[in-house]
Parts: structure tokens; sequence; C-alpha cells
């Protein structure tokens, strides 16, 4: 059996916790302590895959929601995103998601298709939030006030819990692309540039779910998919 933790540790990491649990909520507080009634977090997913769509939630919490653990989706295991994912679905008072394929993001390129997939996640919001926070450095071109946090979805619970949101709905989906295409591996790399999908590119040609901009270097294959 492993060795007890004596209290004075035990002591030590339920503090370190609760620290970081209250320094992920610290921004929503301030907003509310402004007069902000609904502030909502929005994070993408997908900015970097050659292949599958930008993937982007919004998510609001009551005021008074305290949960420990939510944080930067990439940080989590795969079964801790799955837990928290249905947990959020269950807790939130609002969520929407915006997607944006890969033939629409050739066209305006990655940038502006995760900003158009934010926006869109904020349209399927009800209540409308008064205030969001964005993970990243860009603003979204809303009417409503916009505060954009480098790091953001490693600390705020709002930002946080759409990482989550946008991972595992986007993960899904490649999973369920691999069904279309089971060449590809898509369940494994997710549509990331792995040696894998270099390979699996090279043997197949790419499919429709992949992104001509993101593959210049195989051009010459897509007259072949289209």
């Amino acid at each position: 059996m492993p060795p007890k933790m004596s209290s004075k540790k035990s002591q030590a990491s339920n503090s370190k916790e609760c620290s970081n649990f209250v320094d992920r909520l610290s921004i929503e507080r301030g907003l509310y302590a402004r007069g902000a009634s609904f502030v909502a977090g929005i994070d993408e997913a997908g900015r970097g895959p050659l292949a599958g769509p930008v993937v982007a939630a919004a998510v609001m919490f009551s005021r008074d929601f305290k949960i420990e653990g939510i944080r930067d989706s990439k940080k989590l295991s795969p079964k801790k995103r799955e837990f928290f994912f249905e947990l959020i679905l269950k807790s939130a008072i609002a969520l929407g998601v915006g997607i944006v394929p890969p033939e629409e993001i050739d066209k305006i390129n990655i940038r502006q298709a995760t900003l158009k997939a934010m926006r869109e996640a904020l349209l399927g919001m009800n209540p409308c939030p008064d205030c969001i926070l964005i993970d990243g450095i860009d603003t979204i071109g809303t009417k409503i006030p916009e505060y954009p946090i480098k790091g953001g979805d490693d600390l705020s619970l709002s930002i946080g819990a759409a990482s989550i949101v946008a991972k595992v709905t986007r993960d899904q989906m490649m999973i369920d692309l691999e069904k279309k295409f089971p060449a590809f591996s898509f369940s494994v790399h997710k549509g990331y540039g792995t040696a894998k999908h270099y390979e699996e590119i090279r043997l197949n040609g790419p499919t429709p779910a992949h992104r001509k901009s993101f593959l210049k270097t195989f051009h010459e294959n897509w007259s072949e998919v289209y």
C-alpha cells in the first residue's frame, strides 16, 4: 500500500487545489462585481490540424457554480475530458457550439474561420451573455464587451469549460470521419500533422476532409479527389 500523506502535506495539497480553483474563478467574479449578470467563456479546438473542421464552444455557468479540475483541455486526459464534458452539459445555464468546415477554412483562412466559429457558438446561447471571455489575443467582432485572455483556458473556469466542450466535440467528429475514410487514422491523430498522417496522405492522397491551404506540397493530388 502507498504511504499515507501526512496531515501537513494533505493540508498543503488541499490549500494548493483551493488556490488554483479560486484563481480560475477570479476573472468571472471581477466582472460580476462590476455589474455583469451573465459571463461566458469561449475557446476553440482544431486550429492547427491538416484535416477536419475548426470547432468553437461558448459556455456560461451561474455565478455560484463551483467545481474543481476544469482547465485547459490539452492538460486533461481523454477520460477526464469526457467526465467534465458531461458535467458541463448538465451544469451550464447556456452553451453554444460553432463549426466551420475545411472547405470554408480554405476560403477565408484559419484565423477568420476560428473567429467565425466563435461567433456562431455565441449565437447558440440563451440567455445571451452580457460580456465574454475569449481564449487568445483576438476579439471576435460582436457588440458584447469582449475580453481576450492569453492562456485563458487555464485561467478562467468558463474558458476552460469551453475548451473541453470544443475539444470533445471535435474529437468525436474526427472519430466519425474515420468511418467515412477508413484509410486514415483520424480517431488517433485527429487530423494533426503526425508522421503517420503524412504517410497516409502520401499513400492515399488527401480527402475532401483535408484543408487544401494546409497541404501545399500535396496540391497535385487534389484533382484526383475533387
